[in-house]
């Protein structure tokens, strides 16, 4: 079969229309994105038979937001890659609080921009080192004054752009990154030309890439 040369590299044309590229998506990350909604059903769905069983097998961590680590030689491989994912999963993951039980003062994300503990140090160490300072605990109870406690129970809200839930078009979004090019896309990606003409028109201005 004879070998046709690539008119356009392949990170532009996995790249996000909105972007200028042609919105293929690379099966790696999808797999990964797929993987990390489980991280998010585990911790968002409730009373659900699949998560009791996972939670019994494996043990849960804290409130039970999250599985202990698989272990194992026999039947936890496809647990364990989805634990993989866990740590930009709950990057993306923060706390809505209702009665307050089933949320980590100082280690859930809850509150502001980070957990507490990385955003007063001192005052989480506040049992070792006694010399935190006023300002800290002033800013501290600065950003909890508006805080009111409910009757509901606590949840989990996803930090992107579907509404506190979980996504694969925003989790893949996140984990491609912004790949941002210059391409005169809106002169290309028109509604009323089809895509295999506005491909072809693209080519020459592909070649640059």
């Amino acid at each position: 079969m004879e070998r046709k040369i690539h008119l356009i590299k392949w990170e532009v044309v996995c790249t996000q229309k909105e972007s200028g590229g042609l919105g293929i998506r690379k099966i790696d990350l999808l797999n990964r994105a797929l993987l990390g909604k489980w991280i998010w059903r585990f911790a968002f769905e409730e009373d659900i038979f699949w998560k009791k069983v996972v939670g019994v097998k494996y043990g849960q961590l804290g409130f039970g937001w999250r599985t202990k680590e698989a272990r194992g030689t026999f039947g936890v491989g496809v647990w364990r890659d989805i634990l993989k994912e866990s740590s930009w999963c709950w990057d993306n993951i923060e706390f809505k609080v209702g009665k307050g039980t089933k949320v980590s003062f100082w280690t859930d994300h809850w509150c502001g921009n980070e957990v507490l503990s990385q955003a007063f140090p001192q005052l989480f160490a506040l049992a070792v080192q006694r010399n935190a300072s006023l300002d800290a605990l002033g800013e501290l109870l600065h950003l909890l004054r508006d805080l009111r406690i409910s009757l509901e129970e606590d949840a989990v809200i996803w930090k992107g752009e579907g509404h506190g839930r979980f996504r694969i078009r925003d989790a893949y979004k996140l984990l491609s990154g912004s790949n941002v090019i210059t391409f005169p896309k809106k002169s290309i990606w028109v509604d009323k030309v089809p895509t295999k003409v506005a491909f072809l028109l693209g080519r020459p201005l592909g070649r640059k890439f």
